[in-house]
């Protein structure tokens, strides 16, 4: 906000823009920023870790079968010798990357199909809710369990794909409804009457106007598609041997989690901690865009 005022001594401020000032507010909470370092650093460990380690994921040490934790295996190794560090480091991998996919995925196809029925409306407005109402009310969890055995040859990608295709249906609808007021202002007339195309309208003058929505759905659909992963990747639908993930480590540790919790609480306390952080940068987000939230 700019001082305006003939009050002597007084200096005018210079006006603050957006960027800064959700900056401001979101620095302000602490438990965001500190869930934003942790997501970041874990990401950092997950890559750059292995790399001081001489055992592969896929390694095996013959001369240690289910040994605790020591300087030769950092967490410990699994039954037939493969190094836990390593292989929990790689799943989480997988599981960050994946959860990371999956959010831009389902986040860009809501912002799609959203700005498509809102600013078109009539048939394509119907058809596009039409999808949106019948994937709703279809049990994802029981559709994925029925195509695991064709997901098990397709690679994680696809498994992305299919994890996506089920997490962006709420948002597609709260995306319509602000494209109906939108698509009435005054800039996006302005811009209709000046000969732009209707893809290039949502593109530049819609979507932009909605980015806060859309960066907190991605952030908490980090979180969400993680949870998913693992629990499909638990019961066996999700990532497949040889490949690992967080699901797929706490799935092989559970039956040990007494007799030898090396091999079950990594995956365990990754997990626990990764969501926890997504979950308080998002919140964080999303009262940083929030115009009453807080001061500025």
């Amino acid at each position: 906000m700019v001082l305006t005022g003939s009050a002597p001594g007084r200096v005018a401020r210079a006006p603050v823009s957006r960027g800064r000032l959700v900056l401001r507010r979101f620095l302000r909470k602490r438990l965001a920023v500190a869930g934003l370092v942790v997501i970041v650093v874990m990401y950092a460990v997950a890559f750059l870790a292995p790399l001081f380690s001489p055992w592969t994921y896929a390694s095996q040490d013959p001369s240690a079968y289910l040994s605790p934790p020591g300087p030769r295996h950092w967490f410990g190794t699994t039954q037939i010798g493969g190094d836990v560090f390593v292989q929990t480091m790689h799943g989480l991998q997988r599981s960050l990357t994946i959860g990371l996919l999956v959010a831009l995925v389902s986040t860009g196809l809501a912002a799609l199909v959203g700005a498509a029925a809102g600013y078109f409306g009539g048939w394509t407005d119907r058809a596009l809710m039409w999808l949106v109402d019948l994937l709703l009310v279809l049990p994802s969890f029981l559709i994925l369990a029925i195509l695991s055995q064709w997901l098990r040859h397709q690679g994680w990608l696809m498994f992305v794909l299919m994890l996506a295709a089920f997490l962006w249906m709420i948002t597609a609808r709260m995306v319509r409804g602000l494209t109906f007021s939108l698509r009435e202002r005054e800039f996006v007339k302005a811009a209709r009457y000046a000969g732009e195309g209707p893809w290039r309208i949502i593109g530049r003058h819609i979507l932009p106007n909605m980015a806060s929505l859309l960066i907190v759905d991605a952030t908490v659909n980090v979180g969400t598609a993680v949870l998913a992963e693992t629990g499909l990747s638990y019961f066996g639908f999700g990532v497949q041997a040889p490949d690992v993930s967080l699901g797929t480590l706490i799935r092989d540790g559970a039956p040990f989690a007494l007799t030898s919790p090396w091999l079950f609480l990594p995956a365990g306390l990754l997990l626990i901690l990764g969501v926890l952080a997504v979950s308080f940068a998002g919140d964080g987000l999303r009262d940083a865009f929030d115009p009453a939230g807080g001061r500025s």
